[in-house]
């Protein structure tokens, strides 16, 4: 029980201690904006200015004001023209030979497995002479 009345005791100085901090942050911003008229010094944007009245002119005269600024001339030099290269290129297209015989199918016998190994009997007999 002991531990919690100290738990609940330290709870409550950290709360103590962030209200605390708290309030000397506000205090601090609030200095700092008002810095100059704590000090008295006045803004430039508080002091009255002075307004002028136009005054009207009743001569006629008219002031011609001629403001010209310097002359500026560009030389750009002049670019050749590009050269245009054209490349011509044969193609041969092959054409393939019109065929007027008329191709005979050749069927191919079909071997049976007797006639093979009497052929590859004959081969063997031909190789080892």
């Amino acid at each position: 029980m002991k531990e919690e009345i100290q738990e609940g005791m330290s709870s409550l100085k950290k709360g103590i201690i962030g209200v605390a901090g708290t309030m000397v942050a506000a205090v601090g911003t609030y200095v700092t904006t008002q810095f100059n008229s704590i000090l008295g010094i006045e803004d430039e944007s508080e002091t009255p200015t002075e307004v002028v009245a136009p005054v009207e002119n009743n001569n006629t005269q008219q002031q011609n004001v001629n403001v010209q600024g310097p002359t500026i001339n560009l030389t750009i030099p002049t670019q050749p023209a590009p050269t245009q290269t054209t490349i011509i290129r044969e193609t041969v297209k092959e054409v393939p030979a019109k065929v007027e015989e008329k191709v005979e199918e050749i069927e191919e016998k079909v071997e049976t497995p007797m006639e093979r190994m009497a052929r590859l009997k004959r081969e063997a007999a031909e190789r080892n002479k």
